[in-house]
């Protein structure tokens, strides 16, 4: 069948892939990928720098063929039939790819001729008013700031009305109210039944996610709602809060069953996976005057750190590109 739209046993499974593998010559960038996304929900990867998350995405789309794994996208075949996945795929990069020696209105225009659109001209110019580019469309590229440039990268994602758009995290170097309306945007775009995949760092962008995963040397560690997520790893945090606390944090450290100390503000986050071995070896500390203890809900941060460690920890252990 060789039309670009198919429908699936499930219409509202728009990822469905296992055991995806990728190879950089002896790199095993990507390990054993399962992963299910349904129609309009904004799915986060999060990891750190060389972890797989732009690989894992490039070949959940067609974009990079798995070496081993198998699954489709949008109803295609990952592998077989990838050129029919990229034509509904809108591919935003971490870095500004466009022109900057043409004004915005010239880059949708030659994003649209290469796309082939017959209807380029009310289509560039629906793209500049949805994302209120319009009275800056004579303006270069090249002069934009963070937030613009991210706006223009985003229309021209969205110009050939895409089904799914794969992010590389969009908003590094942007500023916090541009973030913001960027993330608004994501979300209309998700109630109008466009898939979104998205890598970040940043944990407030992961808990605006439907759902995420956490990629670590190649392997997606756990995925799930932001709750989920946290709830999986049944990790203790109290928060303590009083005099001396980089003095406390250091002897906090010591504790065998403290894995991490964290300033947030002007409380310290005391965190550990036993929760009776961790409340015992507090306890002498909760009764030194000074110092007031308060048990509160770990969050996506303290799991992550906490993977992090369990991954440095497990034998074997080694970075991965």
């Amino acid at each position: 069948m060789n039309s670009d739209a198919r429908v699936d046993a499930d219409v509202d499974v728009v990822i469905d892939v296992r055991g995806l593998n990728k190879f950089f010559g002896k790199n095993h960038v990507v390990q054993d990928l399962s992963l299910t996304v349904r129609r309009g929900e904004i799915f986060g990867f999060l990891g750190p720098n060389g972890s797989g998350k732009t690989t894992s995405i490039r070949m959940l789309c067609g974009l990079l063929t798995p070496d081993s794994g198998a699954g489709r996208c949008l109803g295609f075949d990952i592998v077989s039939e990838a050129k029919s996945i990229k034509r509904q795929v809108g591919y935003m990069t971490q870095r500004f790819s466009f022109w900057e020696d043409l004004t915005i209105r010239e880059n949708l225009n030659f994003i649209a001729r290469m796309y082939g659109m017959k209807d380029a001209r009310p289509k560039v110019d629906a793209a500049l008013d949805h994302l209120g580019l319009t009275a800056r469309a004579g303006q270069l590229a090249g002069a934009l700031s963070g937030g613009w440039k991210q706006r223009l990268a985003l229309a021209a994602c969205l110009l050939h009305d895409p089904k799914l758009l794969l992010l590389d995290e969009p908003t590094a170097g942007v500023d916090p109210k541009a973030r913001r309306d960027f993330w608004e945007e994501l979300h209309a775009l998700a109630a109008r039944g466009i898939t979104v995949l998205v890598s970040t760092h940043y944990m407030d962008e992961a808990e605006r996610c439907h759902k995420l995963g956490y990629i670590l040397n190649g392997k997606l560690l756990v995925q799930g709602t932001a709750s989920e997520v946290i709830a999986s790893q049944s990790l203790t945090t109290w928060s303590v809060t009083g005099e001396e606390l980089p003095a406390l944090a250091g002897r906090l450290r010591a504790l065998p069953a403290v894995e991490q100390v964290a300033a947030f503000g002007t409380a310290l986050h005391v965190t550990g996976s036993n929760r009776e071995q961790l409340r015992a070896e507090l306890a002498p500390l909760m009764t030194t005057p000074g110092w007031t203890w308060q048990e509160v809900e770990p969050g996506l941060e303290d799991v992550f750190i906490h993977l992090m460690r369990d991954a440095v920890e497990a034998p074997g252990a080694r970075p991965r590109r």
